[in-house]
């Protein structure tokens, strides 16, 4: 795919939306109007969403102008003020509202949102903002999308489509039905809004904007923060971080399980940081719990009102486990891998990462202890189910999109959705894509590849010889196309390495290379990458990564039984077998280049002698190639070479194709040794097919063919032998490591 791309690719969403035609809705709103944003937040928990989106619009003021409105309990005291934070993050308050009526029951929460319904309309009309932005599932939230709508002012929903427990869910929905355009954070928020009958157009799968901070703050200086929370003599890893709410459907369960789970702290005996629940009913008789726990004068418990946002995150980020029923434990902290226990019936639903583990009901102390047990102090691989760090300027090119001359009355795409799902998806989802990265013996190559097969974007550099600048190049050129992926519309869904050598993808680890890499044995490639990039990572062996490739979108797509020979430098491959690829039980399946077909023959890189790498590789070609210069026989009538120009097998090659009796017998040979390799893997695998790779295999496939049909059983000779048709295997079967992982587990 020849750099840099048309511009006719685009975010998939923006498909039909090009810069010509953001320039038309601009002109549209009018030439000077910028888009006046009213942001509403209610708590501490939807601002740390809300706020990413705030500095983004503030950021531009060309386009828009931004109007903040404060209510819920920002304002209350006893949750700690949290308006102030707004404030610290120079933000300028337009209006602050208090409309929460203090109260246990559920009645309190019901008259709190009339309290809102009745002092919001005046706020909005003196702002006339063009969009309102609400986020997720409060009471609070639903008074004020109900207001929007009421008086006929756009509203965008943050967050909709998901799936938890409690009334939540009803609310969140409800605000859907009230919302004109959605931002969800997954494929299956997404589905979830088009199985609603949401207008496809108008929903945007963007990842959750707390994200953006999330996956570029656990670098920053945390022990003075874990310091002043939970004491100086505290250690990562060595804390619990516990945040637990009422649910409002069963308070009477969810203050008992609170209690056990305060027993079971209690008894684990670690340093552990409570803060109070939410506001909702029976929050009120939480406290009390707490209380009369002694959790707020217990040595070990430090018992907090709010955590700002940004010292929250080094929190979770480093404790040795976060405990209870918070949204932000099953979604925000999967970013950092940390353990999670996720206690009752509040999130079910939730997506989660392989880092929770679910505790749906306890009847003692003794279920949540032993969790505790099972999870303190675990580390698990980050999980990015939630967003990749791009969700805000997804939403703000979302925004600018909007043209305010379309009529206001929402429309709804009823059933058949099948139909208009296999119309429409690919105009709404942004290209899932891999990473996909080439550690050759000469060049480092990275490319961005689609689900289809398509190289995106490639980046090629000289491979370094030395270990630290090798995997310094590695993380440069990673950290380069995940950030450009944006730019062309690709949602990186990890990170798949093809290298030489002996390899074990289980742990990343190289544990051998051949000759051709120098300084590449014992590595551990996953973590490095994997750290700086936040993504899952995959490694495997160059040959394998090729078997890969034709399993996804070759030849050996669909096929149950197959081996694919790569024939270039070296000579190497994969077998796949009822359509998974074999490995060996040290790593070392389908080294197929050091089957041995003559035991006198000439010595290979490995040490031994006859192998079919020593005859067919393009180094053996070469090493007869020079040879065959050395005595004048090489060149014939129609070659030339420079002084300087360097022997290779092309010359080997051409001298056969002129006529070269010398360099068409060493290929004969060369051909008649990989047919007999090809033989051996017959009798040995009985594969259906056998696919030929690399730059030489258009010139040995005749001579495979022939040796089969000489030396193989008539019952093997049936076989097909075909050359790739792949451009570049190599690639394409790295971004298979990631693809076919990711496609499993997400359908």
């Amino acid at each position: 795919f020849p750099p840099p791309p048309p511009p006719l690719i685009q975010e998939v969403y923006f498909k039909n939306l090009s810069k010509q035609k953001q320039k038309e809705v601009m002109e549209k709103n009018g030439n000077n109007h910028k888009l006046r944003v009213c942001v509403a937040t209610c708590n501490r928990a939807d601002y740390s969403k809300l706020a990413p989106i705030m500095f983004g619009i503030k950021a531009e003021p060309q386009f828009f102008e931004l109007d903040v409105v404060v209510l819920g309990s920002h304002l209350i005291d006893d949750y700690g003020n949290t308006y102030r934070m707004i404030e610290q993050d120079d933000f300028d308050i337009h209006t602050r509202l208090h409309t929460i009526v203090r109260g246990e029951d559920e009645a309190a929460m019901v008259e709190s949102v009339g309290l809102a319904l009745v002092k919001l309309p005046d706020v909005l009309n003196r702002l006339k903002p063009d969009i309102m932005i609400v986020h997720g599932d409060r009471f609070d939230a639903l008074a004020l999308a109900t207001s929007a709508a009421l008086m006929n002012i756009r509203i965008l929903h943050i967050e909709g489509g998901e799936v938890s427990g409690t009334i939540d869910d009803s609310i969140r929905h409800a605000i859907t039905k009230l919302a004109h355009y959605h931002v969800c954070c997954t494929r299956s928020a997404e589905q979830h809004l088009i199985a609603m009958c949401e207008d496809h157009d108008r929903i945007l799968l963007a990842g959750c904007p707390s994200y953006d901070k999330l996956l570029s703050a656990k670098n920053k200086d945390f022990m003075s923060i874990i310091c002043m929370w939970l004491g100086d003599d505290v250690k990562t890893r060595d804390y619990i971080v516990a945040l637990q709410h009422p649910v409002t459907t069963d308070i009477k369960h969810s203050i008992k399980m609170f209690e056990l789970t305060l027993d079971a702290l209690i008894s684990f005996n670690k340093r552990t940081l409570v803060l109070f629940p939410n506001v909702d009913a029976g929050d009120k008789e939480m406290v009390r719990v707490m209380r009369k726990k002694g959790i707020e004068h217990h040595p070990n418990f430090r018992a907090v009102k709010h955590v700002p946002f940004d010292q929250f995150i080094q929190l979770v980020a480093h404790a040795g486990c976060m405990i209870g029923n918070s949204s932000c434990g099953v979604r925000e902290v999967g970013a950092f891998g940390t353990p999670v226990i996720n206690l009752g019936t509040r999130q079910t639903g939730r997506e989660t990462g392989e880092n929770v583990l679910h505790v749906r009901d306890a009847d003692t102390q003794d279920k949540i202890l032993h969790a505790l047990q099972l999870q303190f102090g675990k580390q698990y691989p980050c999980s990015k189910i939630y967003g990749d760090g791009n969700a805000v300027p997804r939403i703000l090119k979302f925004l600018k999109s909007i043209d305010l001359k379309e009529p206001l009355q929402k429309k709804f795409c009823f059933p058949p959705v099948k139909d208009n799902i296999s119309q429409d998806i690919d105009h709404i989802l942004e290209t899932q894509s891999a990473l996909a990265v080439d550690l050759g013996g000469t060049n480092l190559r990275v490319a961005i590849v689609s689900m289809k097969g398509e190289i995106v974007k490639k980046y090629t550099q000289l491979n370094p010889k030395t270990y630290e600048d090798r995997l310094e190049l590695i993380l440069k050129m990673c950290v380069e196309a995940a950030s450009e992926a944006v730019n062309v519309n690709c949602r990186i869904l990890g990170v798949g390495i093809s290298t030489g050598g002996r390899v074990n993808p289980r742990e990343g680890i190289v544990l051998h290379s051949t000759k051709l890499i120098q300084e590449w044995s014992s590595v551990d490639l996953r973590t490095p990458v994997s750290d700086a990039l936040h993504l899952p990572v995959w490694v495997d062996n160059d040959g394998n990564c090729a078997a890969l490739a034709e399993r996804k979108f070759g030849h050996g797509k669909g096929i149950e039984n197959f081996v694919t020979l790569i024939t270039g430098t070296g000579i190497g491959g994969g077998i796949v077998h009822q359509h998974e690829l074999i490995h060996g039980s040290s790593f070392c399946a389908a080294e197929l280049g050091h089957i041995v077909v003559s035991l006198d023959g000439p010595e290979c890189l490995c040490g031994s002698q006859g192998c079919i790498e020593a005859y067919a590789s393009g180094i053996a070609l070469q090493r007869e190639a020079k040879k065959l210069h050395d005595e004048d026989l090489l060149l014939v009538e129609g070659m030339s070479m420079k002084k300087e120009e360097v022997v290779s097998a092309a010359h080997l090659i051409q001298a056969a194709k002129l006529g070269n009796t010398k360099a068409d017998s060493i290929l004969r040979t060369a051909g008649t040794a990989l047919g007999l390799g090809v033989v051996n893997i017959l009798h040995t695998m009985n594969p259906s097919l056998v696919i030929l790779s690399g730059v030489l295999a258009s010139h040995y496939v005749n001579a495979v063919k022939d040796v089969i049909n000489r030396q193989a059983l008539s019952s093997v000779k049936t076989v097909d032998v075909v050359v790739s048709n792949l451009a570049d295997p190599a690639l394409l079967g790295a971004a298979s490591l990631v693809l076919d992982y990711t496609t499993r587990r997400i359908y």
